[in-house]
C-alpha cells in the first residue's frame, strides 16, 4: 500500500468516525429528561423490565408510579405539555425488599387509573382511581375473586377501544398458569377470559411478554421454564388473538385448542436449556401486525450472550443476532439475578423487511447507561449504537410509556439508578432520583 492509499484509507476511517460522532450528537440533541422524585434504590423493584407500565399516558396526561424509600406507592401526573410533576403518596405500601413486587399501572379509555402492586406469589393487590384525572385511589378490591391468592407479574394492557386486559401468573415458578382478565369501561367491571391460557401441565411454566398492536391484535410470546432455576429456560413460543383474547391462533391462522401446552405451541425458535436464555423481555409488532420479539441468549458455538430479534415476515420466522457484545457471562440459580446486561425493550416502526427498530438496553460494557441499538431497516447490516443517558444506572432495566409510543412515536423512558444483589439481597443505599427521559427517534 503506497502513502497516498494509506492516507485515503485513514481519511475514510476518520470520516466514518466523525459521521458516527455527529449522528450520536444529533441524537442527543433530541433527548431531554425530567426529575420526578426520589425512589427506593436498595434493589431493582422500581426498574424491572416486566413493569407494565411504569409510565402511561392518554391524549393529555401522563402518569408515573414508583416506591419511595419507605416502600409506599407514589403516584404522579403531568400534562403532556408540561415538565412539572404533581406527586401523591398513597396509603398503600408494598414489600419493596422483594424485587419481584413491582407496581404496574394503566389508564383505561375513560381516564381512570388502574394500579396493581406488591405481588410475588401473594394475594392480589389492586385499586383504581376515584375519578378520571385524579391521583386518589379507592379501596383495594378483587377483580374476579378466584385465582387471586398467588399472584405474580401483574401486567395491564389497553385495547384500542379503551378496555383493559390484565395478565398475571397464578402459582409459582416452574408450575404457574397464565391468567387473563378483561375490564369493560362501560360496565366498570372485570371478567375472567382465561384461568389457564398456557398450561405447564404441572411440569413447567411460561414466562411471557405481550404486545397489543394498533389493530387490536394481542401478541404473546414466551419461554418455558422447567424449574425455578433460570438456566432451565428454553425455546420461544408464540400465539395471537384477534378477538380481544377470547380465542388464540398461530401465525398461520390455525386456532389453538386451549390451553396451549409445550406440545401444541408454535415456536418462533427452538432454544436449548442452559443457553443463558433470559425470560420476560420485550415484544412489539410492525404496522402490518407482524410480531417482533427481543431477547438474549448464547449461541451453541459461543460463550457470549447476544441480543437477538425474532420476527415474522413473508410467512416465516427469521432471526437477527445483533452480535455487538464481547463479554461472556452465565445465568443460573433462583430469584432476582445480578446480570451485567438488562433485558431489552423493542420499538418498531414501518413494516415487514423494511421495518425500523430500536432496541433499548443497559450493558456493563457501555458503562451501564441507557443505550440504543438502532437499525433503519431490520435486514440491514449497518447499525447505530449509542447511549441516551450519561448517568451510570447500575442494574436498571428499560420500561417506557407504551401508549405515548403508540400514539406519537415518542419514547418516554422511566430512568433510575438502582443496583441488585444476587438473589433477593438488599443494598444499604440512599434513595435515588426517578427521572423521565424523552426522545423521538429519527428513522
Amino acid at each position: 500500500m503506497n502513502i497516498r492509499t494509506k492516507y485515503a484509507a485513514l481519511s475514510l476511517t476518520i470520516g466514518l468516525m466523525l459521521c458516527s460522532i455527529s449522528a450520536t450528537q444529533a441524537q442527543h440533541k433530541q433527548i431531554s429528561s425530567m426529575n420526578v422524585g426520589e425512589g427506593w434504590a436498595k434493589n431493582t423493584v422500581n426498574t424491572a423490565v416486566f413493569r407494565k407500565n411504569s409510565l402511561v399516558s392518554n391524549d393529555s396526561l401522563q402518569y408515573i408510579a414508583y416506591y419511595d424509600t419507605d416502600g409506599f406507592v407514589i403516584l404522579g401526573k403531568r400534562k403532556l405539555s408540561s415538565t412539572q410533576w404533581q406527586l401523591a403518596k398513597t396509603n398503600y405500601q408494598g414489600n419493596a425488599k422483594d424485587a419481584h413486587n413491582v407496581i404496574s399501572i394503566m389508564l383505561d379509555g375513560t381516564g381512570f387509573l388502574h394500579v396493581a402492586w406488591d405481588h410475588h406469589n401473594g394475594r392480589l393487590r389492586y385499586a383504581r382511581s376515584t375519578a378520571a384525572g385524579t391521583l386518589s385511589l379507592g379501596a383495594e378490591e378483587p377483580m374476579i375473586g378466584t385465582e387471586e391468592k398467588a399472584v405474580t407479574y401483574p401486567e395491564f394492557f389497553r385495547m384500542p377501544n379503551g378496555n383493559l386486559l390484565f395478565f398475571y401468573r397464578d402459582g409459582g415458578s416452574g408450575s404457574g398458569n397464565l391468567v387473563i382478565n378483561s375490564y369493560d369501561t362501560g360496565e366498570r367491571a372485570w371478567k375472567r377470559l382465561h384461568t389457564n391460557l398456557i398450561n405447564g401441565e404441572g411440569k413447567r411454566n411460561a414466562y411471557w411478554q405481550a404486545y397489543i398492536d394498533n389493530k387490536g391484535t394481542i401478541h404473546i410470546s414466551w419461554v418455558w421454564r422447567e424449574s425455578p432455576d433460570v438456566a432451565s429456560n428454553h425455546d420461544m413460543a408464540y400465539a395471537c388473538s384477534k378477538d380481544g383474547g377470547l380465542t388464540w391462533q398461530r401465525t398461520s391462522g390455525e386456532r389453538y385448542a386451549l390451553p396451549i401446552t409445550a406440545s401444541t405451541a408454535e415456536y418462533a425458535l427452538r432454544i436449548p436449556e442452559k443457553s443463558e436464555l433470559i425470560n420476560q423481555t420485550g415484544m412489539s409488532a410492525d404496522e402490518a401486525g407482524n410480531p417482533f420479539i427481543a431477547s438474549y441468549w448464547r449461541a451453541a458455538d459461543s460463550k457470549i450472550p447476544q441480543y437477538k430479534i425474532m420476527y415474522y415476515v413473508d410467512g416465516q420466522w427469521k432471526l437477527k443476532s445483533l452480535d455487538f457484545r464481547t463479554v461472556p457471562f452465565s445465568l443460573s440459580g433462583h430469584g432476582t439475578k445480578e446480570i451485567p446486561i438488562s433485558r431489552p425493550q423493542l420499538l418498531v416502526k414501518g413494516k415487514g423487511s423494511k421495518a425500523s427498530i430500536c432496541l433499548l438496553f443497559r450493558d456493563k460494557e457501555r458503562g451501564s447507561r441507557a443505550s440504543v441499538y438502532k437499525l433503519n431497516r431490520i435486514e440491514a447490516k449497518k447499525y447505530e449504537l449509542f447511549d441516551i443517558s450519561e448517568q451510570t444506572l447500575g442494574a436498571w432495566e428499560p420500561t417506557y410509556d407504551t401508549e405515548l409510543w403508540r400514539s406519537r412515536k415518542q419514547l418516554s423512558l422511566f430512568v433510575q439508578q438502582t443496583d441488585q444483589k444476587d438473589g433477593e439481597g438488599l443494598l444499604d443505599v440512599a434513595p435515588t432520583m426517578v427521572q423521565v427521559l424523552q426522545w423521538t427517534p429519527k428513522f
